[in-house]
């Protein structure tokens, strides 16, 4: 099925990439402009973008639902998903506003 009719890509070709980034690594998150990048393409309309989130979800669901998940393997998602909040917590605090600069 056609899901983007900006860049003619199906469903298939998504739900392949999607699995393909979840061999790398499968607790990163992924978002539809992770899945664009991978396929060398940029949204145009994002139209599309709802019902790639939603084939995302069904793919990222029906993945982890054929692979048995440790422990560890869950820790390890958790730990990596706080350092990422704290990373971008602290650029947020540094970042300044157009009302404070110096020039």
């Amino acid at each position: 099925m056609l899901v983007c009719s900006c860049n003619f890509i199906t469903d298939k070709e998504i739900v392949d990439v999607i699995n393909s980034l979840l061999d790398e690594d499968c607790w990163q998150l992924i978002v539809p402009a992770k899945v664009y990048h991978a396929m060398q393409k940029r949204g145009r309309c994002c139209g599309c973008f709802p019902n790639v989130v939603d084939i995302i979800i069904r793919t990222t669901e029906q993945y982890h639902a054929r692979r048995d998940s440790t422990d560890d393997e869950i820790f390890d998602f958790m730990t990596r998903l706080k350092q990422f909040h704290e990373e971008n917590r602290r650029a947020d605090l540094e970042r300044r506003h157009k009302s404070h600069r110096a020039a």
